[in-house]
């Protein structure tokens, strides 16, 4: 009799997990920067899957937000007051602004500017200690103080999904790493938290489940209630609809790329679910 053993989850949430999500990290923005780094004139204005990006917009949102962590890593460290956070409905159009105000720029100068913001970033990352991983806050510019290891997992988002962004853009479809995608599946609850669209939220009341496959897969229940959404790792086996994905189908759809998961149950509801959520 064979048995067959399953590899245990990383916890990238807790210090012993900073090693697994850096190297992640990294194998992913080396991937970006190969998408980038092939690029000429002409392809650098190619329209990407996010729509309202070109493949330069892409690399000007990277600079965007990396340099908006490192000034807001030095205002924190510094113990400097900083402005209310701007909250994420507003957050699609502001860094919509951001991202393109570097369209000014060489693609040899703005590939260059990332690759030397990275460097900055991830010197700083190396430098975590297991106390600050979960103990120091960074206060972000939208969702206010942050534990610093929420700022890596933020990266692994913008280059795994905007790398996928760009190869659409390319034609050359492909899902993300095996090891992005599963790296990345619990922050998705997360996203899904922050993005509920309290227009469509309003009056609705519902549970339902969410199963995900894959070694760092499992099942989990899902609540919207007086317009917030709760989740923890259950049985769906009670719940009028359940959503089935892979990792790599989990993480697009959340980031609203495409409707993925097969739903079973409850077809009505299940609409309702899927537009539930305002894109970032």
């Amino acid at each position: 009799m064979s048995v067959e053993v399953r590899p245990a989850r990383v916890n990238t949430f807790a210090p012993e997990g900073k090693d697994h999500l850096l190297k992640v990290v990294r194998k992913e923005r080396q991937g970006f920067y190969d998408l980038i780094d092939g690029t000429t004139d002409e392809t650098w204005t190619t329209p990407t899957a996010c729509t309202e990006w070109e493949v330069r917009d892409q690399v000007g949102h990277l600079v965007d937000v990396t340099e908006g962590y490192l000034e807001r890593f030095a205002l924190a460290r510094a113990k400097e007051p900083f402005p209310e956070p701007l909250g994420l409905p507003g957050m699609a159009g502001m860094l919509d602004t951001g991202s393109k105000r570097f369209r000014s720029s060489s693609r040899e100068q703005l590939i260059a500017r990332l690759k030397e913001d990275s460097t900055k970033m991830f010197e700083i990352f190396d430098a975590l200690t297991p106390e600050q991983w979960t103990g120091e806050l960074i206060p972000h510019t939208y969702m206010g103080p942050l534990p610093t290891m929420i700022y890596p997992a933020f990266q692994l988002i913008d280059y795994s999904v905007h790398s996928w962004d760009i190869r659409a853009g390319l034609g050359e479809m492909q899902p993300l790493s095996d090891d992005a995608a599963n790296t990345l599946i619990p922050y998705m609850f997360i996203v899904l938290q922050s993005t509920v669209d309290a227009e469509a939220a309003k009056g609705l009341e519902a549970t339902w489940g969410v199963r995900i496959s894959g070694d760092q897969g499992g099942s989990w229940k899902l609540q919207i209630k007086n317009g917030a959404l709760t989740y923890e790792e259950a049985s769906v086996a009670a719940c009028p609809v359940v959503f089935n994905f892979d990792p790599n189908d989990w993480v697009l759809t959340a980031y609203q790329r495409f409707p993925g998961g097969a739903a079973i149950g409850d077809r009505a509801l299940a609409y309702k679910i899927r537009r539930l959520f305002f894109k970032i």
